[in-house]
């Protein structure tokens, strides 16, 4: 008899194969210039969740480990500056702000 799947009760097992079926798909889509057939809405929401649970994640159980797959390889520093220049604005925050914030943590990412 094998043991049972702990993720099959738990209501919120699905996220992590998703998160990685998603990040694929996501970097399909771009690479073949089909980005608009996400919606602006389905954008907003998967960037306010990946947001709240990275924020919880670390500040909660205190480190920090990258936020993005491979390292950041896959995302250039165009992208990353865009989304984190639109974040700050949808925040009615500036670049000085985050100057504030930002921190340097103790540990490297791996």
């Amino acid at each position: 008899m094998s043991a049972p799947d702990p993720l099959r009760n738990d209501h919120y097992g699905w996220i992590d194969e998703a998160a990685r079926q998603l990040d694929a798909d996501a970097s399909a889509m771009v690479a073949e210039g089909l980005a608009a057939r996400v919606s602006d809405e389905a954008v907003a929401q998967l960037m306010t969740a990946a947001i709240r649970l990275y924020a919880a994640k670390t500040d909660g159980e205190e480190r920090s480990f990258c936020p993005l797959t491979g390292g950041g390889d896959g995302i250039a520093p165009t992208e990353l500056l865009t989304a984190v220049s639109e974040l700050l604005r949808a925040q009615h925050l500036s670049p000085m702000e985050l100057a504030l914030w930002f921190r340097h943590r103790p540990e490297s990412f791996e």
